[in-house]
């Protein structure tokens, strides 16, 4: 999921240098999702698998 944050940063970033704001706004925002997305999953799985192995 970070993976794909991070692509869709780099093509915000190209899209930004040749002056395609509109496709740079939207593919930062779908990265900044899947960021948040990836992070919340990453805790979460964290969380129930140290409970599942002291449950």
């Amino acid at each position: 999921m970070l993976q794909w944050a991070v692509i869709f940063f780099i093509i915000a970033i190209i899209a930004a240098i040749f002056g395609f704001s509109g496709v740079a706004a939207d593919t930062a925002h779908i990265a900044k999702i899947l960021a948040v997305i990836g992070i919340i999953l990453a805790v979460l799985s964290f969380l129930f698998h140290r409970r599942g192995r002291n449950g």
